[in-house]
């Protein structure tokens, strides 16, 4: 009897967890989830800032920064500011990514290379980028391209070191089968080295853009006249607080959407990784 009655119990909470696991797997779900526990967060802010838990000095009300987001729509300087600050980005990104693709397949495919770069790569990434903004700004000048140029050092390191763990995690099935067809050095860099490391490149693009959207907006703190770094600077010297909290929304919507997009396209080019 008390064995079958644990089974029962145990047959129970099986059919319990499959229940639970189909309701939170349910897309609907997940995606209401997803709109309301933000909404409900804004809400908590609001209220705690008019009861006056919160300092509205520091914490502006939700309401009040959006006031403030709209009044900078209306003016044109959010886009403007968010115009600028996306081309410096993507140049940047662009700069440092696709010699970080190009040496990292090739250190991946080539050991000799590896064993002379590896030394250097490992003793300048973990040189803070923005501890070399000074050197920048004096060979570069106060220029766009000094901007870029400090996004590109923080995305160059980060898709080089992955891209070379892909390649020089490729099972050696690959390589055999690459030199039994006579393979030509152009072969191993397009068949078979860039399409087995592609999981390994999206994360190191990924993590890329993550930190070019930090290095924006300290790059953008010293000699810019526009971009979101510089409107959080500004911001903050005028005591401005509800449009430094605009730069800030904007900042984690960039990062929100460039994730999406990143994980929209990795989905589309590496199908297998997600089957």
């Amino acid at each position: 009897m008390t064995k079958e009655l644990i089974g029962e119990i145990i047959k129970i909470d099986v059919e319990k967890g499959k229940r639970e696991n189909k309701s939170i797997n349910n897309v609907p779900y997940k995606r209401v989830l997803s709109i309301v526990s933000p909404l409900i967060l804004l809400l908590v802010w609001e209220v705690l800032v008019r009861i006056h838990v919160l300092d509205s000095r520091f914490f502006p009300a939700p309401t009040r920064i959006l006031m403030a987001m709209w009044e900078m729509i209306k003016s044109g300087i959010l886009f403007s500011d968010l115009k600028i600050s996306l081309t410096r980005i993507f140049g940047g990104f662009l700069i440092g990514a696709v010699p970080g693709l190009i040496i990292g397949l090739t250190m991946g495919l080539f050991p000799a290379v590896k064993v002379i770069l590896d030394p250097v790569i490992a003793a300048t990434y973990p040189i803070p980028k923005l501890a070399l903004m000074p050197l920048i700004m004096i060979i570069f000048g106060l220029t766009e391209i000094e901007k870029m140029v400090v996004i590109a050092l923080g995305t160059f390191f980060l898709v080089l070191i992955n891209t070379v763990a892909g390649v020089v995690n490729l099972d050696t099935i690959y390589w055999d089968v690459a030199k039994n067809y006579g393979a030509s050095k152009k072969d191993y860099y397009l068949t078979v080295a860039l399409p087995g490391a592609l999981p390994m490149i999206f994360t190191g693009i990924k993590l890329g853009m993550g930190t070019a959207l930090m290095l924006i907006v300290a790059s953008e703190m010293n000699g810019a006249t526009q971009g979101v770094g510089y409107r959080i600077w500004e911001s903050y010297s005028i005591f401005n607080i509800p449009e430094m909290y605009v730069s800030f929304i904007v900042m984690s919507l960039l990062g929100y959407i460039f994730t999406v997009v990143l994980d929209e396209l990795e989905r589309v080019i590496i199908p297998w990784k997600h089957d």
